[in-house]
């Protein structure tokens, strides 16, 4: 039992160094009126791969954590940090559910049900964030910040957001279903009771 828990936290820092410096230093930054900005990157892949890899809570948390630090350590997304912790942590229970805990991706040996799952997971927990990001960003700034640009960036962020969920859930089907083998056989996925 401490063998695994041991584990899961050892991974789960694994996938917040993975999200902060894929987030951090594979991004395309879009500055934004009233010195804001918003990026395309891939971020969120390592958001639902940490979900698929190590199912959402652990998953989700890690990425949370490492997306939140890379907000944290720029100045321009800062501010941010608290709505990022919260929405990184969001994509990573979604997919968690859907893949382990509805699709069962784990028990099945079955290549296409696997995939099904995985897809499945990937578009409803980005599909989430394309939604949430952008909404919960403006109401943030407008409420809390009292940005006067909170509709232009609105649409911005939309875009972004759609951008990183298409690429991201492209990216993080092809990753795990190429390295879900290799991971089942040393024994590095977690089990989902």
């Amino acid at each position: 039992m401490n063998h695994e828990k041991l584990w899961k936290l050892t991974m789960t820092g694994l996938f917040a160094a993975l999200s902060y410096v894929v987030f951090t230093f594979l991004q395309i930054k879009i500055p934004l009126p009233g010195g804001d900005a918003t990026s395309i990157h891939f971020g969120n892949a390592i958001c639902v791969l940490g979900a698929l890899v190590l199912g959402g809570v652990w998953g989700g948390l890690g990425d949370a954590v490492g997306m939140t630090i890379g907000d944290l350590f720029d100045p321009v997304y800062v501010i941010y940090a608290p709505k990022t912790f919260i929405l990184k942590f969001c994509i990573g229970l979604i997919a968690g559910l859907i893949a382990h805990r509805i699709g069962k991706i784990n028990e099945s040996k079955n290549t296409g049900h696997i995939l099904k799952y995985t897809i499945l997971a990937c578009a409803v927990s980005l599909g989430f964030n394309v939604i949430a990001d952008p909404l919960l960003g403006y109401v943030y700034k407008l409420a809390i910040l009292g940005q006067p640009a909170a509709q232009v960036t609105l649409a911005w962020n939309f875009a972004s957001t759609s951008i990183n969920a298409v690429t991201s859930c492209i990216a993080s089907v092809a990753i795990f279903m190429a390295l879900r083998p290799a991971l089942l056989h040393s024994g590095l996925m977690a089990r989902h009771r």
